[in-house]
Parts: C-alpha cells; sequence; structure tokens
C-alpha cells in the first residue's frame, strides 16, 4: 500500500527546512489532474539567504579544504541514502512526475549513480607541472567556482538535481538548487541525504519558487560563480544574459530535436525497442528523445508498420498502476504540456502530416495523450523542426544517405543523433557528419553516467555527465615559482 504524501514541504536553507516568503504552490497529479501537495514557495529574499549562506560556507573553506576522498565519501554515502529509500521515493516521484513507478525507481537509481561515479572523482582533479627550465617550478591547481547554482527541469527532477549537484559537490562547491514548479517534492530526499550523511550547513540548499521571481534572481545573483541550467532555448538564453551581466559561466542544456537515420539494412526488430525506449519512456518528455524517424524509403512502409504495432500495443495510465517494466506509459506533466503537444499534432495534421496512431487526448482525468506517430512529414513542416517534449514521433523519408544526413542536420539543435545501420563504414562517416553532441549507433541512449553529454547549436553549450562535467565545476589555476 501506498504510504500517504504530506500535505506540506518545506525549502531546505542553510541546513535547515524553512517556509518560503512567497507563499505556497499547489503541486498536483499528472494521472488525476488533482491536488497533491503543497510546496513552500521562495522568493527573492529566500534566493538571497540561500546564495549567502554558500558564500559563507564557500568562503571559510570547510567544504572546500576537505580532503578529496573525505569528500567524496559523503558524496557517494548521499547516492547510497536514496537507494535506502527507493521505496518510499518512488510512489512520491510518480505522484508528483506521472511517470510509471518502475520508471521512477530507475530515476532514482540513476540519481544515485551519478553520487557514486562522481564521488569516486573526487579524488582524482589533479594539475598538473609545467617544465619552464631550471630556474621555475610551475604547476596547475583546479579550484571550485565557490557557488554554483543550479535550475532543474521538471522531466527528471532527482536525475537532474543529481547529475549537476553531485559534480559539483565532488570538486568542493557549494550549490543553490532552484527545483522545478511542477514536481519539486522529491528533492526532499537530497536535503535529507545532505543532513544524514554530514554535508555541512549551506553547502546544499534547495528551493522551489516560480522562474520569473527565485530563478530570476538566482541567475542574476552577484554573488553566484556559475549557472547550470536545463530547458527551454528561450529561458536559457535569457538566463545566460542575466549571467553576462555578472561574467558568469553557464552550462546550457536546451533541448533538441533528436534524428534516427535507418538504413535498410538495420535490424528492424531491434530498432523497434529502441523506439519504444526513445519516444515513449517518459511520455516523450526527454531532451534526447528519438522525436524524428529518417527511414529509407525501402524499408519505410515496413518499419511504420512495426512502430505504429508496438506503439498501440502500449497501456496508458497512471502511474502507480504500472509497477514493473512493460509495455506502458503515463501522463504528461500538466495540463499545459499536453494541450501544447496535441496542437503541434493538429497543426502537422492540417500541413499535410497523417496521423498513423494516436494524436488525440484521451478521455480520463489526467493529463495523458495517446502514443502518436506521424508520417507523410516533410522537413519543411513545423513537427518536423520544433521540439514537442510528448510521445509524438515523426517519420521521414530519405532516398539514400546524403538526404537522410541533410534531413538529420536540418534544424537549429544538435543533441544527440543516432544512426541504425549493419555497414560500418556508413555507420562512421554518418558520426561524423552528425552535428550533434552524442551519436548513438544501432542503440539509442547507448552510453551512460560516463558518457559526456550536451549540444551543438541550440541545444546549448557545456557538458554534463562524464569526467568532462567536473570542468565545468572549476578554474585552472597556474602557480610559477621562481627558485633562488
Amino acid at each position: 500500500m501506498t504510504r500517504e504524501i504530506p500535505a506540506y514541504w518545506q525549502n531546505f536553507i542553510d541546513g535547515a527546512f524553512v517556509d518560503g516568503g512567497a507563499g505556497r504552490l499547489d503541486v498536483l497529479d499528472p494521472g488525476t489532474g488533482e491536488k497533491l501537495a503543497e510546496q513552500a514557495l521562495a522568493d527573492t529574499a529566500d534566493i538571497d539567504r540561500a546564495v549567502e549562506a554558500a558564500k559563507r560556507v564557500s568562503d571559510s573553506r570547510t567544504w572546500m579544504d576537505l580532503r578529496p576522498v573525505e569528500r567524496g565519501r559523503i558524496v557517494r554515502k548521499m547516492g547510497d541514502y536514496l537507494l535506502e529509500r527507493i521505496d518510499e521515493i518512488a510512489p512520491i516521484l510518480t505522484r508528483e512526475a506521472g511517470k510509471p513507478l518502475w520508471e521512477a525507481k530507475l530515476e532514482i537509481e540513476g540519481a544515485a549513480r551519478y553520487f557514486e561515479y562522481y564521488g569516486n572523482q573526487a579524488e582524482t582533479m589533479e594539475g598538473r607541472s609545467i617544465p619552464l627550465g631550471g630556474g621555475y617550478f610551475d604547476f596547475t591547481v583546479h579550484e571550485p567556482f565557490a557557488v554554483s547554482a543550479q535550475i532543474i527541469p521538471w522531466n527528471y527532477p532527482m536525475e537532474m538535481t543529481a547529475r549537476s549537484v553531485s559534480a559539483a559537490l565532488a570538486v568542493g562547491s557549494a550549490v543553490v538548487v532552484k527545483t522545478p514548479e511542477l514536481d519539486p517534492l522529491s528533492n526532499k530526499y537530497f536535503a535529507d541525504a545532505a543532513l544524514a550523511c554530514g554535508l555541512p550547513a549551506g553547502v546544499l540548499n534547495i528551493l522551489c519558487g516560480l522562474g520569473q521571481e527565485a530563478g530570476a534572481a538566482l541567475s542574476a545573483h552577484a554573488d553566484v560563480n556559475q549557472i547550470v541550467f536545463t530547458g527551454s532555448v528561450a529561458t536559457g538564453s535569457a538566463i545566460a544574459t542575466a549571467a553576462a551581466r555578472n561574467v558568469v559561466p553557464c552550462v546550457l542544456e536546451l533541448g533538441g530535436k533528436s534524428a534516427a537515420i535507418v538504413y535498410d539494412d538495420a535490424d528492424l526488430d531491434a530498432f523497434l525497442s529502441d523506439v519504444r525506449w526513445g519516444i515513449y519512456f517518459n511520455a516523450g518528455q526527454v531532451c534526447s528523445a528519438m522525436s524524428r524517424v529518417i527511414a529509407h524509403e525501402a524499408i519505410h512502409d515496413k518499419l511504420v508498420d512495426g512502430i505504429v504495432g508496438m506503439a498501440e500495443g502500449l497501456k496508458v495510465g497512471p502511474g502507480l498502476e504500472f509497477p514493473d517494466f512493460g509495455n506502458n506509459m503515463g501522463p504528461m506533466i500538466s495540463e499545459g504540456q499536453c494541450q501544447r503537444a496535441t496542437g503541434m499534432v493538429s497543426e502537422a495534421e492540417r500541413e499535410g502530416a497523417r496521423i498513423a496512431t494516436g494524436g488525440r487526448r484521451m478521455n480520463r482525468p489526467g493529463y495523458f495523450l495517446e502514443p502518436t506517430v506521424l508520417t507523410d512529414v516533410s522537413p519543411d513542416m513545423t513537427i518536423a523542426s520544433d521540439e514537442v517534449f510528448g510521445p509524438v514521433l515523426s517519420v521521414l523519408k530519405a532516398r539514400d544517405e546524403r538526404e537522410a544526413l541533410e534531413i538529420a542536420n536540418g534544424t537549429p539543435y544538435g543533441l544527440v543523433a543516432g544512426v541504425f545501420t549493419a555497414n560500418i563504414d556508413r555507420a562512421m562517416r554518418a558520426s561524423r557528419q552528425l552535428r550533434a553532441g552524442q551519436v548513438f549507433v544501432n542503440e539509442w541512449y547507448a552510453g551512460g553516467v560516463e558518457t559526456p553529454f550536451g549540444g551543438f547549436g541550440k541545444s546549448g553549450y557545456g557538458r554534463e555527465k562524464g569526467r568532462e562535467a567536473l570542468l565545468n565545476y572549476v578554474q585552472t589555476k597556474n602557480i610559477a615559482i621562481r627558485i633562488g
């Protein structure tokens, strides 16, 4: 039986749970549309207090000067804390974000993995010596950006928080997190982990606030030294503009319109499994979702038939109905997101696309859109270039390799891409020419925490995941010593 969810959730500033100066925010259950709980809402003064706490502990160097192996052990313990409470956290994440219970557990496991990976990396951030001849000793050290501000998206509220928080903590930064307004509740467990695992007060601060107030205040704050943001291009541009006024570096992951090119020699049965993960996992609300399939004309019709059959075989319902891995999908996160996706499908149909399956809002409470497949999509259609962020797959047709690559690269985005073929030469040619920060060959979402992730073009800049991510959180200092 699912335990009762607390009616009210607070923010976490300087080691203590506190109310919000902007009152309270209603958090809704996407599976029913009903109120789930209330969340304390931060105002500008709350942001100031959180940044002040982070700056104070940074200035004291309490966390920064801890021996890296000890810092890493605390970071790893925070991940262990989440795993030990996965059965408590997962139903809450499911209720606030809508995703199936098994997907919520995967997200928590992914969050814990980031703390494990970056905790293990803490003592490996080494400088180097630079030979300048016999009269000098010269070396470099990595120093953390003191205060890291992190603005978290709603599609993976726990995993995205863990991705940036764990890396920042591992190198010695203090962090202020602004959680997503739509599903902020589960972030409370990072605060619990900080208290339980011995993180000094002020090193981690977690607040929920509206973007136009709390988010704007955080991104423009004079005492913030680095910003991490995942979200829309428009918001990312606004954050980067505010940060630039303070000459503050950003890591921006701004979504995509990622394409999988499927050649006539691809393993179509295996590819159908990739489509299931690529566009219907988390109801398609994934920055790196497989939102476009570019199929060679020789296998286009067969491929569409297989995708439609797979999509129509998915069960759709509230996340708690799906405790086990299977062919199922939850709701979208909100009424607004569901309406936007449905509207984009209708617009595509008006432009000449054909709805092969789905495309309609489901007649039930909550924010449910049928798993959708669109065919007869041409590259000049809005649906072929604009991000839907929902369970909507567009299938385009290509005559040859050149045309497929031209279509794949024909959007302003460049987050991920995929190529499916048995020909290794073709795979390597495509991998080299695809304009994307990460290319998957014969498996969508290949890779893991260890592999760097980030975009080209309007998909943003900077890298999350992998060892490269740690470099976002440090500055290189060079020390040159004249030997007497």
